[in-house]
């Protein structure tokens, strides 16, 4: 199964492609979109090689992997960020095809509007209701308070928290991250909108 195209009442989420790559440096080049995450602006040389490992990764797990969100059509005007839905990967998660890894990155000019909630709703849905993923987590900072906020609200419970070591640490970086779950489960009987 390809990824779809998703649609929320907002937003058109579009598969991860070749052609985004210059949305894809408009949104890291911002270093309050990547605060949480490198603590900078990524160069444009660090963004074609994340595109490219984002394109392979989004291959490993069929229905999974990356979209890009508009507000309505997809032109650049309408670009409001990358929505996150691959098998989770890492040195602290297991190697399980069943579990998926929810992540967002909104443009600041769309921060405060509710996309990064309506889009992880619908990824959410997709995943358990379309790909059969048994469980699907989320991580950030422990200072991110966004991010958490999202991940609450989308029905997420926050199952621990845990601190990796980092060369170059970032602000906020001793108080560890946490992770967030919800499970196939969990999703089915949430309480409905």
């Amino acid at each position: 199964m390809p990824q779809p195209i998703l649609r929320t009442q907002r937003l058109l989420l579009v598969p991860l492609a070749d052609r985004h790559l210059e949305l894809e440096v408009e949104l890291d080049s911002d270093p309050e979109v990547l605060r949480y995450l490198f603590g900078r602006a990524r160069s444009r040389d660090e963004v074609v090689a994340a595109h490219a490992e984002r394109m392979a990764h989004g291959t490993k797990v069929d229905g999974l992997g990356f979209w890009m969100a508009f507000e309505g059509d997809e032109t650049p005007e309408a670009f409001t960020g990358l929505m996150m839905l691959p098998p989770a990967h890492g040195p602290d998660q297991p190697d399980d095809p069943a579990v998926a890894e929810l992540g967002y990155r909104i443009l600041r000019r769309c921060w405060r509007r509710g996309f990064a909630s309506e889009a992880s709703r619908e990824l959410l849905r997709h995943a358990f209701e379309t790909v059969g993923q048994q469980r699907v987590i989320a991580q950030t900072m422990a200072v991110n308070a966004g991010s958490r906020a999202v991940m609450a609200a989308v029905g997420m419970r926050h199952v621990r928290t845990f601190h990796p070591s980092f060369d170059d640490p970032l602000p906020g970086a001793e108080q560890g991250e946490v992770e967030y779950e919800i499970t196939r489960e969990a999703w089915a009987s949430r309480p409905r909108r």
